[in-house]
Parts: C-alpha cells; sequence; structure tokens
C-alpha cells in the first residue's frame, strides 16, 4: 500500500497570501502569481456559454420551486465560476463528488438536467446513474462524500487507472470530522483526490468567523501533508487555473490538493430560508459588483473573444435549455412506492421484506 512521505516541507504546501487571480472584478487582467498557466482562449469561451447556461437552469430551478415542481432547491447563483472550472479541469473518465448546492455543475458535467433535479422533487433514488456519469450522488449530509471521494480515488489507483477524483465542499463542511478524517486518509495515501472547498461565507447563517480561526480554509491542508491553494473564486480564468495544476498535481503522482475558492452565495441557502434574518442587503450588493459572469464577458469582450452576437447565442441557447426543461419538469412523474425499498441493500433483509409487504398492503387497500 503506498504511504504518505515527509520530504515535503511547509514552503511546498502552502497557499499563496492573497487569493490567486487573473481578473479582476471590473473585467481587466491583471499579473497572475508565478506557476500557474492562463487556460486557452476556447476554453475560455466555452467556460463563458457553460455560465451563462449554468444561471438560467439556476433560475429555472428556483422558479421551479415557486411552482411546486421541487420540493426544495439550493441555489448556487454567484458560484458559476466554480461549478464551470471544476468540471473543465476534469476528463471525462475522472470523478466528481459534488454537494447538494453543486446542480449546475452536474448539468455542465453532461447529466440530464431531469435527472439533476429529480431527487429535489421527490422522486427516484439520485436521479442518474453514477457509474455512466462518473458523478456520485449529490451529497445533502455534510462532508461524507470527501470520504468516499478519497476510496474511488485509491481504488482507481488500485486498478491501474490514472483517473483524478474532484470532491466539491462547502466552508461550512470543512468543520465537520469527516472532513478531516478525509484529509488524513489523502494525505496518508496520497491518494489522486482534489478537494474544492467553495468558501461562499455561510453555513447557512453560520458566518465564516465562528466556524474557524484559520486566516483562510487552504491551510486545513496543511497539517495533513497537502499541498493547498487559495483563489478567487468569482475569477474563472483563475479558478480554471488552479484546478487544472491540482488537477495534474494529483494524477501524476504528486498526492491531493486542497484548493479554497473565495465565493458568494447570492440566494438565500435555499427557498426555505430568509437570508435577510443574518446578513445585510449592503453586504450582498458588494459581492454583485463581483458577480463572476459579467466580470468573464468584459474580459472575454476586452480581448475581442467574445462579440454581440456570441453573448445573444448563448443567452439563445440557455432560453431554449430552459423551455425544454419546464416542459419536461411540467410531466407528472409515473412512480412506483414500492421502488423505495430498491437498492437498499443488494440482498433485502428480512425486516425491509416485511416493510415492503406492509406498503404493499396498505396500496391494495
Amino acid at each position: 500500500m503506498p504511504v504518505g512521505t515527509h520530504d515535503q516541507t511547509v514552503d511546498d504546501l502552502l497557499p499563496a497570501v492573497v487569493p490567486v487571480r487573473f481578473v479582476a472584478e471590473d473585467g481587466t487582467a491583471v499579473e497572475p502569481p508565478e506557476g500557474y498557466a492562463a487556460p486557452a482562449d476556447e476554453q475560455l469561451v466555452e467556460a463563458y456559454r457553460r455560465m451563462v447556461l449554468g444561471r438560467r437552469f439556476d433560475r429555472q430551478a428556483t422558479a421551479l420551486t415557486k411552482q411546486g415542481r421541487l420540493a426544495v432547491y439550493p441555489s448556487s447563483r454567484g458560484q458559476e465560476a466554480c461549478q464551470i472550472a471544476g468540471v473543465l479541469a476534469l476528463r471525462e473518465d475522472d470523478w466528481l463528488f459534488p454537494t447538494y448546492r453543486d446542480s449546475v455543475a452536474l448539468v455542465s458535467r453532461g447529466v440530464d438536467p431531469v435527472e439533476v433535479l429529480t431527487l429535489l422533487r421527490g422522486g427516484w433514488h439520485c436521479g442518474y446513474d453514477p457509474a455512466t456519469t462518473r458523478v456520485a450522488p449529490q451529497c445533502t449530509p455534510l462532508a461524507t462524500q470527501t470520504i468516499h471521494a478519497v476510496g474511488m480515488a485509491e481504488a482507481l489507483r488500485r486498478k491501474g487507472e490514472d483517473s483524478v477524483v474532484m470532491a466539491f465542499i462547502g466552508d461550512g463542511g470543512t468543520s465537520e470530522g469527516d472532513f478531516h478524517e478525509a484529509l488524513n486518509y489523502a494525505g496518508v495515501l496520497r491518494a489522486p483526490v482534489v478537494f474544492f472547498v467553495q468558501n461562499n461565507k455561510y453555513a447557512i447563517s453560520v458566518p465564516l468567523a465562528k466556524q474557524t480561526a484559520a486566516p483562510a480554509l487552504a491551510y486545513k491542508g496543511i497539517g495533513y501533508g497537502i499541498r493547498s491553494e487559495q483563489v478567487d473564486g468569482n475569477d474563472l480564468v483563475a479558478v480554471l487555473s488552479v484546478l487544472t495544476e491540482a488537477v495534474r498535481h494529483a494524477r501524476t503522482g504528486g498526492g491531493p490538493f486542497l484548493v479554497e475558492a473565495h465565493t458568494y452565495r447570492m440566494d438565500a441557502h435555499t427557498n426555505a430560508d430568509d437570508a435577510t434574518r443574518y446578513r445585510e442587503d449592503d453586504e450582498v450588493e458588494r459581492w454583485e459588483s463581483a458577480d463572476p459572469l459579467p466580470r468573464l464577458e468584459t474580459y472575454l469582450r476586452g480581448r475581442s473573444l467574445l462579440g454581440t452576437e456570441d453573448i445573444a447565442a448563448a443567452h439563445d441557447a440557455a432560453e431554449a435549455f430552459a423551455s425544454r426543461l419546464r416542459d419536461e419538469m411540467n410531466l407528472d412523474l409515473e412512480t412506483d412506492p414500492l421502488e423505495l425499498f430498491d437498492h437498499v441493500f443488494a440482498d433485502a433483509t428480512p425486516q425491509l421484506r416485511e416493510q415492503r409487504a406492509q406498503l404493499a398492503s396498505e396500496l391494495e387497500d
């Protein structure tokens, strides 16, 4: 079994003192730190298209909750740079372990949007096939997916694959014991896994300052021997550059990598949350000025990589996507309540069979 080494120095592991940035909030280029390459122009234009579509998907999903088509929806508006960059940094044979707030990433990964929302509307199990999509089920319990991600990464390596696993997690999840166990496990095994922390400043209503005294969440990896970095999470160019390096590091035997992206949750925790009870409007307005979508659009326009027609085409495609999603989500689900008992265990236990029989009897009455 491969085990961790102690030949790394603290300097090898430390994140930048200031989050990595390529593009300022006004869309102008800034000088990035050494060690990070700018993504290809074609990749940035594709990222813009996906961000436009992702935001439209997010708005549509939020509207579906108001129409009673979804039970709940955790918006990621304002975090699209993280969602899209995370997907673009991966190959098709890599694995993604998402949280409940990462629906935009799943859609960008190619998972059917109706299947992405199936769980949130009370439908069938996780809604999609993890083995086919190489996307683990969206995880509602905080941080449990991080341990699963490390296990998957180690399993892939033992099978001789050079695939990488990326585990998304929020700032609140970093306060969970499972997160620290996963870091320790990954560090010892030098597993090919990237921990991607989207620090959106709140764990529901709990601000970051009440969760940790660390100068940044990126420093959480140091004690476990994990190379770490922090990045401006609303700068798509920077996030994609840093995550591309993190994935390369993990894929080529460098071991795990932890990336903290500083971003912001524009909307409430979910449609059931009242964010005005714990944050001020002027705070939200300040972050609106750092919105990742217009920032990237301004940057690409300034470099003549994006024109008015390109922008219009991206929005038209997003509207068509949203229209198809509405039509499909307006179809009533055909459900079989007995499917609740499918796939709970490989072989149903006597108790499970008894419960299934009891429900079947009630349904016949």
